[in-house]
């Protein structure tokens, strides 16, 4: 009976839009935005007494920018007024903003990232002298000259997670992508020193021959596609490296970043291979594996990318806000919640999936 209730209510909206001469409102979008509601309210009550989702500057950046993106604000939320005020603890001496202590989960890079981006969607020029410390921080470790790295080098241009001592250490194009959106984000032109060192870089983990001059591409699938890092990545099958979908959008926003158009050969490479993976119940290349993040990252790419419909290589045409609009709205938990069964990067963690949703659901709901 609920079912029919909501449609029925979804039908009396339709028509009464249609009769004041507005455009009739889309089930499928009515329902994303009661799910936004439901979301926020999740992470209004779980938020921790400190002021921190899970008591980490990363978790909790995510929930304030899922919070701001959703109209809440800072002069009128005590939940998103000491979310800010545990982050602005959390600052560091060298500009980072991350928890000192074990380095295993610091991750200082990516966490200072994702807390650009929470501070900088308040619009609060208070909060303008951590930002551009963190700016200069992430522009800092970029791996470059400072650290007696040449341009030849498979490691030039890369940010990793930060953490010393460890292989973490190393960049990857999945905290590239966060750095570089935070500084974007946050004020820093595509012409500044850290797109084009970076640029070098995104090259390098692109599969595609002609602008690629890793050994790892030669052998490769040239399918335009992005893996992980730049030595060949983790992601193999038959032994040659393999695209996956977060990592593809990841390398097309970051290309878009840095000032190449959508019309550069880099990005179109890249643009057929999201149209021959295109996909909202399966993260392409690593099926039920950090699903949410691939959610999250598809959004943001192809706002940036101004492309509401994707047609696929089938020649079906796809409107993708759409069709996440669904896709979540159809996955909430009753608690409104989101979060995944399959447990590896965190994803079970409802805190940090409900807020990956609904950044992307702002995406979806911005028509």
């Amino acid at each position: 009976m609920r079912r029919f209730a909501a449609i029925a209510l979804f039908a009396s909206i339709a028509v009464t839009a249609r009769a004041a001469g507005a455009a009739p409102v889309d089930p499928t979008f009515a329902r994303a935005r009661q799910s936004v509601a439901r979301g926020v309210g999740y992470l209004e009550r779980t938020q921790e007494k400190d002021g921190s989702w899970g008591h980490y500057p990363a978790t909790t950046a995510l929930a304030l920018s899922a919070l701001l993106r959703s109209g809440r604000s800072e002069a009128h939320d005590r939940v998103v007024a000491s979310g800010l005020t545990f982050i602005i603890r959390a600052a560091r001496p060298d500009g980072g903003i991350y928890a000192a202590g074990n380095p295993a989960t610091a991750l200082p890079n990516y966490n200072t990232s994702l807390c650009i981006m929470a501070l900088s969607q308040t619009h609060n020029p208070a909060y303008r002298p951590v930002i551009a410390r963190a700016q200069k921080f992430l522009e800092k470790v970029q791996f470059d000259e400072g650290e007696g790295i040449k341009p030849t080098n498979a490691l030039y241009g890369g940010i990793g997670y930060g953490d010393d001592p460890g292989d973490e250490t190393h960049p990857d194009l999945s905290n590239l992508q966060t750095a570089l959106e935070a500084l974007h984000e946050s004020g820093t032109p595509a012409s500044a020193p850290v797109f084009k060192k970076a640029l070098i870089f995104l090259q390098r983990v692109q599969n595609r021959r002609e602008s690629n001059d890793q050994a790892w591409a030669k052998t490769a699938s040239n399918d335009g596609g992005f893996i992980y890092d730049s030595q060949g990545g983790s992601k193999t099958a038959g032994g040659k490296a393999t695209s996956y979908g977060a990592m593809t959008y990841a390398g097309l926003k970051s290309y878009l970043y840095a000032g190449v158009t959508p019309a550069d050969p880099r990005a179109r490479a890249a643009w057929d291979w999201i149209r021959g993976h295109y996909s909202v119940t399966e993260h392409p290349g690593m099926g039920s594996a950090s699903l949410y993040y691939y959610y999250h990252t598809m959004a943001k790419t192809l706002d940036v990318y101004g492309q509401k419909i994707v047609r696929d290589k089938a020649g079906k045409s796809h409107d993708w806000a759409h069709d996440l609009a669904a896709r979540f709205a159809a996955t909430q938990q009753p608690d409104g919640s989101w979060y995944n069964t399959n447990a590896r990067y965190w994803e079970n963690q409802p805190g940090l999936v409900t807020s990956y949703t609904l950044i992307a659901l702002s995406y979806c709901l911005k028509r």
